[in-house]
């Protein structure tokens, strides 16, 4: 790795103080050095756009536009990000290769990528992952994803969105259904309409617990204080679809929830069926590696997945986590070791941290 991409690195680690007041002072000479994304309004701007400014604690940093939608932003309308110059060669050289893969209707290897830019695979791998925080095969497979998922939406037709989205046959494309579109590509085209969701729900050590999926998995698993607000919350994540309650089809899984919140239960290997971002599965994934008993800062999993910048990013992901307790964001803290957010309650999440460490304890 460069000097420059080592200083480079350097900053993104240490000097956020000095960017957010780069983008106090609206400064139109950070342009092009990187982007700012606001937390509760999705969208990522420039130092020097015009907009108001966000509080500090809603605010990512990202190198490059690209890495700021891989985290779920959207770039901003009035300072336009993606037309900034940029200033580090080696960010330019990774968004040229974003920008050569999003063209590319099939999927172009390493080495070809490579001869295009005039450097070795290894050193283009890692540049780009260290940029991107994914590597270049997962950032096509993730822009391939996205082109269908706007074609269908563009003309209703999902066989046409296939091959156009660079997919040699369905099967491709189902095969990757699952961990990244959520349900089957039909059902995405139409908007989740018709799609038959059956759930149920039980009582809990934390109140009340809805598990809810389709024929692939779960694709919910919430927690609340009572049966008809989690019934309510189901119907309003899932408006289009076909919820039907079903007991016996869950009873596995709500046995397996049950053990694990009486700490009988370590570890939960629950089919899933749910949709994300090339960028929230990585997090995901980092979280299912915390082992039972431990816990994670922020910025601890923003650098374990080699994107030390992305902070409230990887909070944002655990904020939109779909199946709690599957997914363990509950292990995910402060840098101050305080608890931070948790969808389903801060109450609950000291409670399962405190069983966790009672249980692992007992183990030891």
């Amino acid at each position: 790795m460069s000097a420059v991409m080592k200083e480079q690195l350097s900053m993104w680690k240490d000097d956020q103080e000095e960017l957010w007041q780069a983008v106090m002072a609206k400064d139109a000479r950070r342009d092009g050095d990187f982007v700012f994304a606001v937390e509760s309004t999705g969208i990522y701007c420039r130092p020097s756009c015009p907009s108001r400014r966000p509080r500090r604690d809603r605010v990512s940093f990202f190198r490059l536009p690209e890495a700021a939608e891989q985290a779920g932003f959207r770039a901003c309308l009035r300072c336009h990000p993606k037309r900034a110059r940029l200033i580090d060669p080696q960010v330019e050289l990774v968004q040229r290769m974003c920008r050569y893969i999003e063209a590319q209707e099939e999927t172009t290897t390493l080495a070809n990528l490579s001869e295009i830019v005039g450097v070795s695979t290894f050193h283009l791998q890692r540049v780009f992952k260290s940029v991107m925080g994914i590597t270049p095969r997962q950032y096509a497979d993730a822009c391939r994803i996205g082109r269908f998922k706007s074609r269908v939406r563009e003309t209703g037709s999902v066989a046409g969105a296939i091959y156009d989205a660079g997919f040699g046959s369905s099967s491709r494309l189902y095969e990757r259904a699952p961990s990244e579109l959520g349900m089957t590509p039909a059902t995405y085209g139409r908007g989740g309409r018709g799609a038959v969701i059956s759930y149920t729900t039980a009582s809990c050590p934390l109140g009340f617990l809805l598990v809810a999926g389709t024929e692939k998995g779960l694709c919910a698993v919430k927690l609340a204080d009572s049966e008809a607000k989690l019934e309510v919350d189901l119907s309003r994540e899932f408006p289009e679809a076909k919820l039907r309650r079903n007991d016996i089809a869950f009873d596995q899984p709500v046995r397996d929830l049950l053990e694990y919140l009486k700490g009988k239960q370590p570890s939960l290997d629950l089919p899933l069926d749910i949709q994300a971002t090339a960028f929230q599965w990585q997090v995901w994934e980092h979280l299912r590696r915390i082992p039972y008993g431990e816990t994670r800062s922020y910025g601890q999993v923003a650098k374990a997945m080699g994107q030390p910048k992305a902070v409230r990013a990887v909070a944002r992901a655990c904020a939109t986590n779909p199946v709690a307790l599957v997914i363990p964001c509950h292990r995910v803290i402060r840098e101050d070791q305080s608890l931070g957010g948790y969808r389903w309650g801060l109450q609950r999440k000291e409670k399962l941290l405190k069983r966790e460490r009672e249980t692992s304890g007992d183990r030891s």
